[in-house]
């Protein structure tokens, strides 16, 4: 069964005994949309351009790029700004789609958050 969380944007396969009943539990917690469920002997597919969760993270798909290596390597907005030695205001424009990002930020904010510059190109 492959679920999508539409807020805060997690994308997670489950499968297996107790599959069905961790899905339910989730959904009570957060508003989400199951892609896929391949046991429910209905065939449901979708793709997933065809979502409402993939169309809005491609509106601004740079921003939520930099949004989810931040989260991912533990960071807050005021510790990757210090990391990059820029504003808090500005990781959060990027963030937003408010402000583009250049290469050379870029390469600045992934050297920060230890990874590649092109993941945020």
């Amino acid at each position: 069964m492959l679920a999508v969380v539409q807020k805060p944007y997690i994308e997670l396969s489950i499968n297996g005994e107790g599959a069905k009943e961790a899905v339910e539990w989730l959904a009570r917690k957060f508003r989400m949309q199951v892609i896929s469920d391949k046991n429910s002997g209905v065939e449901n597919t979708v793709s997933i351009e065809e979502t409402a969760f993939y169309r809005e993270m491609e509106v601004n798909r740079i921003g939520n790029l930099l949004e989810g290596a931040r989260l991912k390597a533990g960071m807050s907005q005021k510790q990757l700004a210090a990391a990059a030695n820029i504003r808090q205001t500005m990781v959060s424009e990027f963030e937003t789609g408010k402000r583009r990002i250049t290469a050379t930020m870029a390469r600045r904010l992934a050297e920060a958050l230890h990874i590649r510059p092109e993941r945020l190109m």
